[in-house]
């Protein structure tokens, strides 16, 4: 199994809005990034993700999900009513792909991004790195320890 980090902001998506929805599973799409693709055709049925908001007052690491449904063709691509629309992109030769992902938990106490920043174990993480705004990236077996023990949560 391998573990991820992918970010959503919080008034586009959160993990609340996960929550709500039907059997707490949804579609992650409208990734428009090369390498955060790759990240999403490189996924697992059954690999970890944290869930991190991004671009609000407190960035952090809020929940897990795991990858329900392994990637796939993004429609939204395909269709010119989209933000996410990609006229190179076509369903036979598609650019852009998503996965599906299921709520696994909310964390009580959220991994901040400045706790994290602050965690001398955490320094060689892609997520803060400077200049890393991948919003889909890989976690070490390592990082993901270090950042449930932030959270207070144990490693299930």
């Amino acid at each position: 199994m391998h573990h991820w980090l992918m970010k959503s902001e919080p008034d586009v998506f959160s993990v609340t809005d996960l929550a709500r929805r039907p059997r707490r599973q949804a579609p992650w799409d409208g990734v428009r990034n090369y390498q955060a693709r790759n990240f999403l055709r490189a996924m697992k049925k059954g690999d970890l993700a944290f869930f991190y908001h991004s671009s609000c007052p407190a960035p952090g690491v809020y929940g897990i999900v795991e990858i329900a449904r392994e990637a796939y063709p993004d429609p939204t691509a395909f269709d010119p009513a989209s933000e996410y629309y990609d006229p190179k992109s076509t369903p036979a030769q598609p650019r852009w792909f998503m996965v599906n992902v299921r709520l696994k938990r909310v964390f009580r106490s959220p991994a901040l991004l400045d706790a994290i920043r602050n965690e001398k174990s955490l320094r060689a993480m892609q997520l803060v790195q400077r200049g890393s705004r991948l919003s889909v990236m890989p976690v070490t077996a390592r990082e993901w320890k270090t950042i449930l023990k932030l959270t207070g949560e144990k490693n299930k």
